[in-house]
């Protein structure tokens, strides 16, 4: 990525995900949203949902990273890392 992305920028995207490709509603989408408990995520969306960060971000997430993300903020900040 040419430009750094603000994590407003970060969460407008990974919102479009999850509204797009994981039929979400928008306003259930917040930094504090818990991906398993609010959004109603298993474990093979989450993992989806590893695959679409990693093509957004077109790097791939440490596994260890991947295990501590809980929340929508958790997954803002790793993209950030990532960027």
């Amino acid at each position: 990525m040419s430009e750094k992305l603000t994590k407003d920028d970060i969460l407008k995207k990974l919102t479009s995900i999850l509204v797009e490709d994981f039929e979400i509603d928008e306003n259930l989408i917040t930094p504090d949203a818990n991906l398993f408990e609010d959004l109603d995520l298993d474990s093979i969306d989450a993992v989806d949902l590893a695959v679409r960060v990693q093509q957004f971000t077109m790097k791939k997430i440490p596994p260890e990273n991947f295990k501590q993300i809980k929340t929508i903020g958790d997954v803002v900040n790793t993209i950030e890392e990532l960027l």
